[in-house]
């Protein structure tokens, strides 16, 4: 098979692009918040943890906790305990309490907008920046890079890099600035829903006809 051009692999996304905004047209990002903060500590926690999990977490733990003043203030010891069952809970309290206590100490109280200043909170790196600016801040900085979004942006044929930021910057030069958060949920959502990493569901999928299946094993079946 012949190395496919540039120009052709654009070509190709557009219509991905296309197939994915009419397949998923809710497409948002999955952990539920209100208000920026909310999201930054969903966002934290969700490292190495679901977002089913998250969600059932912050139940509570929003309810408890409504500003980064009452994040700051809080005693360790009680906050591993609030956010334990999503894993690596000492860790992920530490990286709340320190982001909370910068939020309130360089900020006045309010997530900063920009990723220079979100990434210089405890906890928070660029995905968990671009999270935060794109679906609370409607901010396209940058291409959220997850598990999901990895495996498909290769399985796509789209990039061969490894490492989410090599990936991000590959995928940013393709995909318009415009459709930078868009398609990270769209990515999203088909993981979740079709292209699993295991078994995809090649047969059904509304992407096919455009991917090259790249790491799939065995034949595709659409009997």
């Amino acid at each position: 098979m012949p190395r496919e051009t540039l120009k052709a692999r654009i070509t190709r996304l557009k219509k991905i692009i296309v197939a994915l905004d009419q397949a998923y047209p809710e497409a948002h990002c999955e952990l539920d918040h209100k208000s920026p903060l909310e999201l930054l500590i969903a966002t934290i926690l969700s490292a190495q943890c679901t977002d089913k999990r998250v969600n059932i977490v912050t139940q509570d733990l929003f309810k408890r906790y409504r500003s980064a003043v009452d994040y700051a203030n809080a005693p360790l010891t009680e906050l591993e305990q609030a956010v334990r069952t999503t894993g690596f809970f000492r860790n992920k309290a530490r990286n709340l309490k320190a982001a909370c206590q910068a939020i309130v100490e360089k900020h006045g109280g309010k997530v900063p907008q920009t990723m220079e200043e979100l990434i210089q909170l405890g906890g928070v790196g660029r995905k968990t920046a671009n999270v935060v600016l794109g679906s609370a801040f409607g901010s396209n900085v940058g291409v959220v890079v997850d598990t999901h979004v990895a495996r498909l942006s290769y399985r796509l044929g789209l990039t061969k890099q490894k490492t989410p930021e090599k990936i991000e910057r590959e995928l940013m030069s393709l995909v318009p600035q415009t459709q930078w958060t868009l398609f990270s949920h769209w990515l999203i959502w088909h993981g979740r829903r079709r292209c699993f990493a295991r078994k995809p569901d090649c047969a059904h999928c509304e992407v096919l006809k455009w991917c090259p299946r790249l790491g799939v094993k065995g034949k595709l079946n659409l009997g």
